[in-house]
């Protein structure tokens, strides 16, 4: 149990970042997606920036097992991307959360999200039985 407290005092800690860049804010998301407010396009895009940074480092060098990072190519094709990324979009924007703020709002004492979390944990549930179904 202590081996997965330092991932307990990270998401607390990145959960406090979070909160005071405004980032869990639904004005905040609200303002971003009618293109009146800079904030969020700030900081998604220095997150972005981050992650490709520490990416480039992260292939360059070995990790504690002695491995690099491996990237599998991608498969071709854009669609799925384009359908599920807007899917996605659409989710944020009407309930002005993406999945991973949602816990966060729900520890800030915004208890109505957890409406949210049951909605998305469905979303998720019924995927899964409709997976083999749809196009890949």
């Amino acid at each position: 149990m202590a081996k997965y407290l330092k991932f307990l005092v990270v998401g607390i800690f990145f959960g406090i970042v979070l909160v005071k860049s405004e980032a869990v804010s639904w004005y905040r998301i609200f303002e971003m997606f009618k293109f009146q407010s800079f904030h969020m396009y700030g900081i998604i895009g220095t997150a972005v920036g981050t992650g490709i940074l520490l990416l480039l480092i992260g292939k360059k060098t070995k990790n504690i097992e002695g491995k690099t990072i491996n990237i599998p190519l991608k498969e071709k094709g854009v669609f799925r991307y384009i359908i599920g990324g807007s899917i996605f979009g659409l989710g944020w924007a009407l309930s002005g959360a993406c999945p991973g703020p949602m816990y966060i709002l729900v520890g800030t004492g915004s208890f109505s999200v957890l409406i949210m979390i049951a909605s998305a944990i469905l979303g998720t549930f019924v995927y899964g039985l409709l997976k083999n179904k749809l196009p890949h």
